[in-house]
């Protein structure tokens, strides 16, 4: 079920407030008045986000509107500290970012298993009456109350996790390629927009090496002011290490196309031109070589271009060579 992708979700978190600490004065049977003894209180909860590579989409927080932290317990007598707030832990795949709502200000990312990033901090506990005491004043009757607790809107977005990320317009070949080159079984079909989430494969290479692919759903002109599919996916080319842009040989002008897809990039984060790019040109088993050559003198000059046939399997070892060196040399440098 395509529904079930959900690289979005705002919700509404508090951390715990701080435990106050206890004023309590001690008196016992001989000495009524033995001095302070008053504990701190407890630390609020934090709400944290905890990568789990286990995951692949927000589905599970998709209905979760309210995450609210435990408060910390009150300092008692005896110096007893309160109990620290159990903390609200919140599970996302691996490349999410999350961000005020409001103010849009960046909170964390998570890009690795495992990593822990609080977006909401607990309270402090404050500090009981015997912090205070002194030999001027050796019975304080105060003590600290507890740090409030955090509260704020915040938004959680996938940005997929990929060495190499597909991108060009709807049925170029993407899905085909993806589907051939890894175990993934992407949707296929001769009409646009058959693939409406991102797909991921993982390439298998020599040596027991490998890397991934992710096949971002078409972008048609216009993508970066919201048309088509639009921002809704162009988020998840920011963390790809290279971007392989594939055209389909049947267009009448494969370098205008790749300039359009180059342009809807630049609108949308202009830093993305800074990665590797590799130009390849679909279905290539519909021509022969004569038109290859034809073709080749008007292709693009400022990126290392490939003729492909996901179907036939033309040059898609060659291709897979030329993807391992550039992320290679890319690791590398």
């Amino acid at each position: 079920m395509t529904s079930n992708f959900v690289d979005y979700v705002k919700i509404f978190i508090r951390s715990g407030k701080g435990g106050a600490g206890s004023a309590h004065l001690l008196r016992v049977k001989y000495n009524a008045k033995a001095g302070p003894d008053g504990g701190d209180g407890g630390r609020g909860g934090h709400v944290i986000l905890r990568g789990n590579s286990q995951r692949w989409t927000l589905l599970h927080l998709k209905y979760t509107k309210h995450v609210f932290a435990e408060n910390g317990q009150n300092g008692g007598e005896n110096l007893c500290t309160g109990r620290t707030g159990a903390d609200q832990i919140l599970d996302v795949p691996l490349g999410c970012i999350c961000r005020d709502a409001e103010t849009g200000e960046i909170l964390g990312e998570v890009t690795e298993d495992g990593q822990e990033v609080i977006i909401a901090k607990g309270g402090r506990g404050g500090l009981g009456n015997d912090h205070f005491k002194s030999p001027t004043n050796q019975t304080p009757r105060y003590a600290q109350p507890g740090e409030p607790a955090i509260e704020r809107w915040v938004i959680i977005e996938l940005k997929v996790l990929a060495d190499v990320g597909l991108v060009g317009f709807p049925n170029a070949g993407k899905s085909t390629f993806l589907s051939v080159v890894s175990a993934a079984k992407p949707e296929i079909a001769d009409y646009p927009f058959t693939t409406l989430v991102p797909n991921l494969g993982i390439v298998k290479y020599h040596d027991n090496q490998s890397f991934c692919i992710a096949d971002i759903p078409g972008i048609i002109e216009g993508a970066s002011e919201g048309k088509g599919l639009g921002l809704r996916f162009l988020r998840h080319i920011e963390r790809n290490s290279i971007l392989l842009f594939m055209v389909s040989c049947e267009q009448l002008d494969i370098a205008h196309e790749y300039e359009i897809l180059l342009g809807e990039l630049r609108k949308y984060n202009p830093e993305l031109l800074d990665k590797q790019r590799v130009l390849a040109i679909t279905k290539s088993d519909i021509i022969d070589e004569t038109m290859m050559e034809q073709l080749q003198e008007h292709l693009p000059h400022d990126v290392e271009t490939i003729f492909i046939s996901a179907v036939t399997g033309y040059n898609i070892p060659k291709l897979k060579d030329l993807l391992y060196k550039k992320l290679t040399a890319n690791v590398e440098s």
